[in-house]
């Protein structure tokens, strides 16, 4: 259940929409801004930014941004991210739909790169992201280029080098991360967007991506389409999140007969707190991770992705 926040920034009537920006937010406000100041800076502004906000008041966006910004508002105290993106792509007003993380800063040619390879390929499309180290101090990412923040980010060793021109096809449906990508209104609105029965962290991307596979919505990575991710802390193996990525795994298992976050499982086995192969049928909790535990799995600043 969703509703809009009473602010709407920027109409600016006449001027066309060819993208809408789709972000979610909680309690991500410096992150919010420094990708609000990213889109500000791109090649292409014929564009809106719709921002489903899962926090108790609206985030802060400037008005003077040089497109609109719309605010709908997702209620839920563990992360409602599938209900969240659902409501933000029934606000947006282009037919090409770009879903950003708060956590990405993108690069001035992101949009309109996406908008060229979209039209091209017929693709859902993904963008490269690159992660910035704790190091890094925040007046460092606000008063820098993106070329500056380019050379502190590193790439994940799980995702392949994008190359700087058009785009090449991905064969893996669960290549598609929820940082950085991009379809058409009508590939999302055909597979009936993502499934809002995950709740908290996991899983729904992947869910999505098989969506698309079995509506025969083809993966493509997009060249020119680059984005840095913004620090925040790690925990790995994410103990964090254990109940969230137990149940949306037991639901990605019932509804597609496999596992996914086979990994983070993996994890979970290993420091004995679950009984669980890739050929089981079910999630054996064997105990629950302590406070202590928890914390310690906490990544120190260098380290920016698990």
């Amino acid at each position: 259940m969703t509703s809009e926040l009473p602010s709407t920034i920027n109409t600016r009537p006449g001027r066309p929409i060819v993208a809408s920006v789709l972000t979610l937010v909680r309690h991500r406000q410096l992150h919010l801004d420094a990708l609000v100041a990213g889109l500000s800076r791109q090649t292409c502004l014929d564009i809106e930014l719709v921002v489903a906000s899962m926090q108790p008041s609206p985030p802060t966006i400037s008005p003077r941004v040089p497109f609109p910004v719309h605010v709908v508002d997702v209620p839920g105290s563990r992360l409602p991210l599938a209900a969240a993106r659902n409501a933000a792509a029934a606000r947006a007003r282009a037919e090409r739909l770009i879903f950003l993380d708060v956590d990405c800063i993108p690069s001035p040619t992101l949009v309109a790169s996406f908008i060229d390879q979209l039209d091209a390929s017929g693709r859902c499309l993904l963008g490269e992201v690159r992660y910035l180290p704790g190091s890094l101090a925040r007046a460092d990412i606000t008063g820098a280029t993106f070329s500056d923040l380019l050379t502190h980010a590193r790439q994940h060793p799980a995702r392949p080098p994008v190359p700087g021109e058009g785009w090449i096809a991905e064969r893996e449906t669960r290549a598609l991360w929820g940082l950085s990508f991009a379809l058409t209104r009508q590939q999302y609105q055909a597979v009936g967007g993502m499934d809002e029965t995950y709740i908290g962290y996991g899983g729904e991307e992947t869910d999505f991506a098989e969506q698309l596979a079995v509506d025969g919505i083809r993966l493509g990575w997009c060249g020119n389409a680059m984005a840095v991710h913004q620090y925040h802390p790690v925990h790995t193996p994410p103990l964090d999140k254990f109940e969230d990525i137990l149940g949306n795994a037991r639901r990605f298992y019932h509804k597609w007969g496999n596992w996914c976050m086979e990994y983070w499982l993996a994890y979970f086995v290993a420091q004995e707190l679950i009984a669980w192969s890739p050929d089981a049928a079910d999630i054996r909790v064997i105990r629950r991770p302590t406070n202590d535990e928890i914390q310690a799995c906490r990544q120190p600043p260098e380290v920016a992705f698990a």
